[in-house]
């Protein structure tokens, strides 16, 4: 019984690493849409790209929410609304 064991070589668009930084993953974030928005990213990579971006994304949200309690511990337990200095 032969099988079919040939299997198209795919890249990811992004590394599957945990970014360094907010910054750096919303930096990676961007770049990503940008390529998916394009068009020129072959079907094959597609779904990598999303499942990268939807993982990007959790991650920002993360640290976004840790910030967030941060800020909420600095001002003894109540989120106040933030005005920029006049």
């Amino acid at each position: 019984m032969a099988t079919n064991s040939k299997k198209e070589p795919t890249s990811a668009p992004a590394s599957s690493h945990e970014p360094s930084s907010y910054e750096a993953a919303l930096a990676e974030l961007e770049q990503l849409v940008a390529q998916l928005e394009s068009g020129d990213m072959p079907l094959d990579q597609l779904l990598g790209g999303y499942q990268r971006g939807a993982a990007l994304l959790q991650f920002c949200r993360g640290k976004l929410q840790a910030v967030e309690e941060q800020v909420k511990v600095l001002d003894n337990g109540v989120l106040k609304a933030w005005s920029p200095a006049a």
